[in-house]
């Protein structure tokens, strides 16, 4: 196992609508080339609340800070291919044949839930109960009112109110939105043929909000509303969550044993760039909507330096992170699977063929 640092108190970085965020980075007096030092990257907004907790820790560690923008996976890929930032994040994993194409390399950083969360007024968290056929229902804009028979007969005894369910999503071009719609696709039939699952979907019903954050503060906002976020924005937000039945006809609590159990059989190496699936495991304790998030970087390195840097930066990560992720409910990857991350890093060079970071 890898020793983490004692955890420390930082300031909570989920603040609504805050998209483009300098994390780790010093204050105006920082030297030019303290400055010059810094690793810039843009994306996913589901890995944002421990990349923030990291970015803090490894400035203080090193001096070296980083400045992601979170700001959605489509952003992300966008951005770095190009060429605009030193590494983007993508919650959707690349296909093997996008890697190519874009001469980029893709590995996975820590493992986190999607949860439902809920503003329905006097429930308490972890009460209500839902399958994925009846989110699929809701987000369909079939199921219309929390007073549903359908609902009713899952939550026996739960008293919810006779009012319109507000389903609320994710605008831009999301991979939380991926993780979530391929769960939906996954337990719902028609959900699948109708809608299927994308970074983007066109929502029948609700509205929408821009990053996690927006989300977040949607719900927060809209009473009866429902969504889906990352699991620690909601719990640094004090938000209600539902619980989902798993394919084991399970009720598992969202936390890091059942997003480990979720990912205990997973084989990384069966797709390219790790971009394997993780929604809908077996098991009876497997959270139904888990799911890794990646970094991609180019593998021909423009900046040798800064390319180094990115690697150097989850390389202590890996080493020294894994406390800071616990605490947000994330779950680390395994030593084996940190092990087949390095080596694919062997892969990210100089324009002379050399690797950029030397083990």
């Amino acid at each position: 196992m890898r020793n983490p640092p004692a955890s420390t108190a930082m300031e909570n970085p989920l603040k609504p609508f805050r998209y483009a965020l300098a994390l780790g980075l010093a204050t105006a007096q920082l030297t030019g080339a303290a400055l010059a030092a810094d690793i810039t990257g843009a994306g996913a907004t589901f890995p944002f609340p421990v990349y923030s907790k990291w970015a803090e820790a490894y400035r203080k560690e090193t001096g070296t800070g980083l400045n992601y923008q979170s700001i959605g996976s489509g952003g992300g890929i966008k951005q770095i291919q190009a060429k605009t930032v030193d590494f983007g994040a993508t919650d959707a994993p690349l296909k093997g044949e996008a890697l190519t194409k874009d001469g980029l390399v893709q590995f996975p950083t820590v493992m986190g839930g999607v949860v439902t969360v809920v503003n329905i007024p006097g429930l308490e968290p972890g009460k209500l109960k839902l399958t994925g056929e009846l989110i699929a229902e809701i987000y369909a804009g079939k199921i219309t009112k929390w007073s549903d028979a359908k609902i009713a007969k899952l939550n026996e005894g739960l008293k919810l109110p006779d009012a319109p369910i507000t389903p609320v999503y994710r605008s831009d071009a999301s991979g939380t939105t991926n993780i979530f719609t391929t769960y939906l696709s996954s337990a719902s039939e028609a959900w699948k043929k109708e809608f299927g699952a994308a970074t983007t979907i066109s929502w029948p019903a609700g509205q929408g909000g821009k990053g996690n954050e927006g989300v977040t503060a949607t719900v927060k906002q809209v009473p009866n509303a429902i969504g889906y976020v990352e699991s620690a924005y909601a719990k640094q937000n004090k938000l209600a969550y539902a619980l989902i039945q798993n394919k084991a006809g399970k009720f598992p609590q969202p936390d890091d044993k059942a997003f480990q159990a979720a990912a205990a059989s997973a084989d990384w190496k069966s797709a390219p760039g790790f971009g394997i699936a993780l929604t809908n495991q077996g098991g009876d304790d497997a959270w139904p909507i888990t799911a890794a998030t990646f970094i991609l970087v180019h593998k021909e390195a423009a900046d040798p330096a800064k390319s180094a840097a990115v690697l150097k930066f989850f390389d202590w990560a890996y080493k020294n992170g894994d406390k800071l992720a616990t605490d947000l409910d994330y779950v680390p990857l395994p030593d084996s699977v940190v092990a087949l991350v390095k080596d694919e890093w062997k892969q990210i060079k100089d324009k002379d063929g050399k690797p950029v970071l030397t083990q």
